[in-house]
């Protein structure tokens, strides 16, 4: 199963119309899609606008794939479930979002070889054509680590300095 999701704050009509559309051209019927709150509906896939936190790790457990925006939930949630994620950054001159952050999240971990990154609608079919590519990013823990607690606590406490 392919698991779309945009995060809980807005919709991301954009990436979830290139999804439905490569979608209903490929005639895939494994995809599932939280789309956020927006008025426009997907024709092709299954959704839902949002989901509560058992059934997202149940989407997310099932999937082969996600297919995200790219805020750092959903980055994060590949990690630590080690699931390939493919993203496709907000744009703020879209009004997307406030402000270029997801375009310069995306680059960075591009660069780190921990994400597969589709600019836009274009490059997000053609990823989705070529989804056996999309690696997993590498499975992180789901809390800091030890040493970099300590090191946190030192900083705040005056005893180390970074």
């Amino acid at each position: 199963m392919i698991f779309v999701t945009v995060g809980a704050q807005m919709p991301f009509d954009r990436m979830v119309r290139a999804v439905d559309e490569w979608a209903g051209e490929r005639r895939r019927g494994d995809v599932f899609a939280q789309i956020g709150p927006t008025e426009w509906r997907p024709g092709h896939v299954k959704w839902t606008q949002f989901l509560q936190p058992p059934e997202f790790a149940q989407r997310v457990a099932e999937a082969k794939v996600i297919v995200a925006h790219a805020g750092m939930g959903s980055i994060i949630t590949a990690m630590t479930t080690g699931k390939p994620i493919l993203v496709m950054p907000r744009r703020g001159e879209l009004k997307e979002t406030r402000n270029d952050h997801q375009l310069a999240t995306a680059q960075r971990f591009l660069e780190l070889g921990k994400v597969a990154v589709a600019f836009d609608e274009n490059e997000l079919k053609d990823r989705l054509d070529r989804l056996d590519e999309v690696a997993a990013a590498g499975r992180v823990g789901p809390w800091a680590s030890e040493s970099l607690l300590s090191t946190v606590r030192g900083f705040i406490s005056g005893e180390k300095t970074p």
